[in-house]
């Protein structure tokens, strides 16, 4: 067993012993409140969620490059989903969707897989939108065609461009930073982005007073204030993970917290705009893919580009 394999595995007690005492704390919540009481409900099923999905995510750690691209290629297919069913469609789109689902998204994790940072990070952003609309445009049909194709692109960029910047951590070189612990940079990434999204989810129900965008989202500004606070306290607390010192791992967790939360209030808005609470239904308690990694997909690319300017 590899140094870095071990290190995964203690890291997933360590999650496990977090989890363990959140779930402690909603049934204490719950024994004060009465188990009638929503925010708690919602947290606790948000909890129960994280359970499987530390589980699932760990396992994909472990088994190493092959199994983060895996899983991502996957969630980026089913994000993809999810959005486009949330999108205007013609009969003349088809084939442009199916570029999108079985040409491009795969292509796009394949240049991540063999580390082609100039193809994967202009794949989409050029090629890919200067392809689709041509394709469209070719079948014919003028009907909302600006609205059809922006609508495809800007569902291309978030569930498969910056999602694909996750397992892209893996082919950055610090120097000091051993090439195999790339995986702990991944988990650094997620930990501190979803923790810090639960926590502001539990504080800003708990403290909340002042909605950032009333009507649209709940988050408010002390849940959002203090979940970015606690993401900075883990990530500097998970320094050890990273090729950044104390401070520096704060303030990138901090950084990629907060990005993250304000990607969270930008698929608030897409979803108050077409008039649902959630993507899909996938995920008990966490809605769908989009919903889950929201944040997330947000944080990748910035987080991603920030580690590659000031560490490499």
């Amino acid at each position: 067993m590899s140094s870095t394999t071990a290190e995964l595995l203690w890291l997933f007690v360590g999650t496990c012993g977090l989890m363990t005492a959140l779930t402690l704390l909603g049934e204490i919540l719950h024994a004060r409140a009465g188990h009638d009481n929503p925010v708690i409900e919602t947290f606790m099923t948000r909890v129960r969620s994280w359970w499987g999905m530390v589980i699932l995510f760990t396992l994909a750690l472990i088994i190493g490059k092959l199994g983060i691209i895996l899983l991502f290629a996957f969630t980026s297919f089913a994000a993809l989903r999810e959005f486009l069913t949330m999108t205007s469609k013609r009969k003349a789109d088809h084939l442009s969707l199916a570029l999108a689902f079985f040409a491009i998204l795969p292509l796009q994790y394949l240049f991540v897989g063999m580390e082609w940072q100039t193809l994967y990070t202009v794949f989409i952003p050029v090629y890919a939108f200067l392809l689709l609309p041509v394709v469209s445009a070719l079948r014919g049909n003028p009907d909302r065609f600006l609205v059809r194709v922006a609508e495809t692109q800007w569902a291309m960029m978030i569930c498969i461009f910056c999602l694909s910047h996750v397992p892209a951590l893996l082919s950055i070189e610090v120097a000091g930073y051993p090439d195999d612990r790339g995986v702990m940079l991944i988990a650094f990434l997620i930990m501190v982005v979803q923790f810090g999204d639960l926590l502001d989810f539990f504080f800003g129900r708990r403290i909340g007073r002042t909605r950032i965008i009333p009507g649209i989202s709940a988050k408010t500004w002390e849940g959002m204030a203090a979940g970015v606070l606690c993401a900075a306290i883990i990530g500097a607390l998970l320094a050890w993970m990273t090729p950044f010192s104390v401070m520096g791992a704060a303030g990138m967790a901090a950084l990629a917290s907060l990005v993250g939360m304000f990607g969270n209030l930008v698929f608030a808005a897409v979803k108050r705009d077409r008039g649902v609470k959630d993507w899909s239904h996938l995920i008990p308690g966490q809605g769908g893919f989009m919903d889950q990694f929201d944040s997330v997909i947000f944080a990748a690319p910035v987080f991603y580009h920030l580690t590659h300017l000031i560490y490499v």
